[in-house]
């Protein structure tokens, strides 16, 4: 008896039937994936909460700072603190601070020895001796790296001055001020006189003993005046002369120079221009994110969310309650006005002008108990910290996610043992078929 091809495609009709049968899993997966797209939104949500919250804490800084504005530049710089105080100095500077160099003689070369035995140094800096022993045999160049690692708090080097004997070693103090400066160099009974010759140093005992080392820049302390004060300095940075006030010393002046210190309105206009930056980013991603399909936008991922509009309502109660105790109760008062579409906009000038006339009444408006960015700050801790507002909607988004996927696992499994059963049954009608074709063809070859 003759045998046929198969009757049935069973692979398609399998596949066929388990799409179908497959639906519900579709289902539960398409969930899913709009439940990620929701927490990816709220993931964005909590990031441009923190970044507002950066920007309050920034404006509370700017509302606490000084500026510190010097005459002449090229004199002094200057840095001030919240701890300053608004007020104008007069300043002289009649010396700046310098770190001591010292030189020694010039040698034909960086590279051969000089002394023949080993010798002990005694540098004294800063009033404390300390010893450094020169090893037999040391070339300048060793001479300087056992200075070096010594860490003596002088620097060695080497200068090449283009001269017959053009290598001569430098000592150079690490730190400026007369406190800081090598009053002597001695090398020890029974060292080596080369090196005596190359490293002595001892202008100050009585009487003078040899010195070959000469100074081409002396220790010298920051000498200057701040209204009529004389004030006296290792380093060129002054710190609390003036309170909250840190001077960095440039040039000597020849006439007097004037530091200013006042509020940094500069600053805090800067950092109001970024609060409103970092809000409006916010809210328009809270009205875009929420917004209902229409004709002709598909809506937002978070649209109906009940967490978004209770972050919308919280924010616009803020910006309706008004401030309390200072000259301004509402943020349109100083030039930051809300807009149609929720967001804000400064008019620069007056805001400007506020500064300028009532800096303490800007500072309450944002600062205060009832201020808008103590309340603000508040707000967007409460909304990013575990367990507040958006970590609660997450989590619970996320314990969906975990049951529909526990359903799609179970439904999976369902999906691998229908497979196999229609499978099974389809490739026995498919046989069952196949034998059918077969007899007829043969009983129709009979009879004919």
């Amino acid at each position: 008896m003759a045998t046929t091809s198969s009757i049935l495609d069973v692979p398609s009709l399998v596949s066929q039937l388990m799409s179908i049968e497959r639906k519900p899993i579709d289902k539960l997966n398409a969930k899913v994936t709009d439940i990620q797209a929701r927490i990816s939104s709220f993931g964005t949500l909590s990031s441009l909460v923190s970044s507002l919250q950066t920007s309050l804490d920034s404006l509370k800084t700017a509302l606490k700072s000084y500026g510190a504005t010097p005459s002449d530049a090229s004199l002094f710089s200057a840095t001030a603190s919240s701890t300053a105080a608004a007020g104008s100095y007069t300043i002289n500077i009649s010396r700046l601070a310098q770190a001591q160099n010292l030189v020694a003689a010039g040698q034909t070369s960086q590279t051969i020895s000089i002394p023949s035995v080993p010798s002990t140094v005694t540098f004294t800096i800063g009033g404390n001796p300390m010893d450094v022993t020169i090893a037999a045999g040391a070339s300048l160049q060793n001479i300087r790296d056992t200075i070096n690692g010594a860490n003596l708090g002088v620097t060695a080097s080497i200068i090449n001055d283009g001269s017959g004997t053009p290598y001569r070693l430098v000592l150079t103090a690490n730190k400026s001020g007369v406190a800081n400066a090598i009053s002597s160099i001695t090398v020890q009974a029974g060292g080596d006189t080369a090196l005596n010759d190359l490293l002595a140093f001892n202008p100050t005992t009585n009487p003078p003993a040899a010195t070959t080392m000469s100074e081409s820049a002396p220790a010298q302390d920051a000498r200057l005046t701040v209204n009529g004060i004389a004030i006296t300095s290792a380093t060129n940075t002054i710190r609390d002369a003036i309170q909250g006030v840190t001077l960095t010393l440039k040039a000597e002046t020849t006439s007097p120079a004037t530091l200013t210190v006042a509020r940094d309105t500069s600053a805090v206009e800067s950092a109001v221009a970024k609060f409103v930056e970092s809000y409006n980013a916010l809210a328009s991603q809270l009205k875009s994110r929420s917004a209902y399909a229409t004709s002709g936008s598909a809506g937002g991922t978070l649209a109906g969310d009940a967490t978004v509009r209770q972050m919308m309502d919280q924010l616009r109660n803020i910006f309706m309650t008004s401030a309390t105790g200072g000259t301004y109760s509402y943020l349109a008062q100083i030039g930051i006005s809300t807009q149609a579409d929720g967001t804000l906009k400064i008019d620069s000038s007056k805001l400007k002008s506020a500064l300028d006339s009532d800096f303490a009444g800007v500072d309450q408006l944002f600062n205060s108990a009832t201020g808008f960015a103590t309340r603000l700050s508040d707000w967007a801790a409460k909304a990013t910290r575990a367990g507040g507002l958006i970590s609660q909607r997450t989590d619970g988004l996320n314990s969906s996610i975990k049951g529909y996927n526990e359903q799609i696992t179970k439904l999976e499994q369902r999906m691998t043992v229908l497979q196999k059963q229609y499978t099974i049954t389809y490739s026995n009608l498919n046989m069952m078929l196949s034998r059918m074709n077969d007899t007829s063809s043969y009983l129709t070859s009979q009879f004919g």
